[in-house]
């Protein structure tokens, strides 16, 4: 258990920032699996309008910390190369 103050003050923080990035991380995941849908779909010119957003949210994840930037990298170069092979 946390003894100084400081310390109760980042259990409380760290508490409220798990919130905000579960968000974050909940909403890239939605936009990358509409990605996936419209590709499973065979749908080529959806699939590019889903990819052409959530390729800002992911940047954004990256931004906020959220998201490793290989990580993001990786999967909108998988993404793109799926939709390009349709």
């Amino acid at each position: 258990m946390a003894n100084t103050p400081q310390a109760r003050k980042r259990i409380r923080r760290n508490q409220r920032r798990a919130v905000i990035n579960g968000n974050r991380m909940s909403r890239i995941r939605t936009f990358v699996k509409n990605v996936e849908a419209a590709i499973e779909g065979g749908d080529k010119a959806a699939a590019a309008e889903a990819f052409k957003v959530a390729q800002p949210e992911l940047a954004r994840g990256v931004a906020r910390g959220v998201v490793h930037k290989n990580t993001a990298a990786r999967k909108l170069s998988r993404l793109s190369k799926r939709i390009a092979a349709l």
